[in-house]
């Protein structure tokens, strides 16, 4: 998996004309180490929205991307004293803040949460399977075991890699195959370094409150139907008993 980058910004001009177009420049870092040769400074201008002219460390040159940024890309490619300044803002604006940026973006890290659930195997020799999904945990290593009864297992399980969410967050998918025996406890390890010890969840094999709550409604409007019928049987009787008839001529 691609190394994620930092990046942090200098917004330095910001120009309205009367008719509302905005001229603006943007200084930028790229980053994913605090090595020199991972770092790329980038200088864009742009004019209503649209970036027509950029100078990236990477090149040494300015591009243009209309136009107007085409020959202003030729004009200060041939100016030496240009070209010169604006290669040296790589070390002046991008080295030393990188490394401020870098360590602080280490230091910081997010507990994950768990969810265990249970799928339907697509086959192999294993009647079950269940699933612990690891979210929203920072830094990326992380550690995903199970427990049988207390002790680890290390066969039929698998996992995915540690999946970036692209907002310096991961998660991680953890399967283990399993034939179900009575009275047995399954468990989700998770090690990282977010944690002061292990998370562990219990794998609870008894219906989900969801549908526990769906069986206790259904249970009472049955009961409550079966109430109502008998009542108005009742009532119905009584009326009946209590009727008069009239003999006919």
């Amino acid at each position: 998996m691609a190394s994620s980058f930092l990046s942090f910004s200098l917004l330095f001009i910001s120009l309205y004309t009367a008719d509302g177009f905005r001229s603006y420049g943007l200084f930028r870092c790229d980053f994913n180490s605090t090595d020199p040769k991972d770092i790329e400074f980038i200088y864009s201008e742009y004019y209503n929205k649209l970036e027509f002219l950029r100078f990236s460390s990477s090149l040494g040159k300015f591009v243009g991307y209309t136009e107007l940024g085409v020959k202003n890309a030729e004009r200060l490619n041939n100016d030496p004293s240009e070209l010169a300044q604006v290669r040296g803002e790589k070390e002046r604006y991008c080295v030393g803040h990188a490394e401020n940026a870098y360590q602080a973006a280490l230091t910081k890290s997010a507990e994950p949460y768990v969810v265990l659930s249970s799928v339907t195997p697509s086959g192999g020799k294993h009647s079950a399977m269940l699933v612990c999904s690891v979210f929203d945990f920072y830094p990326k290593k992380i550690k995903v075991s199970w427990l049988r009864d207390g002790k680890e297992v290390t066969s039929d399980v698998t996992s995915t890699d540690e999946l970036a969410d692209a907002d310096w967050y991961y998660q991680i998918h953890s399967h283990l195959e399993y034939t179900p025996r009575s009275g047995e406890k399954i468990s989700c390890v998770v090690e990282h370094a977010s944690l002061r010890e292990p998370l562990v969840t219990d794998w609870d094999p008894s219906m989900p409150e969801s549908e526990r709550n769906k069986i206790a409604i259904g249970a009472s409007g049955l009961i409550l139907g079966l109430v109502l019928s008998l009542a108005g049987f009742i009532y119905y009787k009584r009326k009946a008993r209590g009727r008069i008839l009239v003999p006919s001529n």
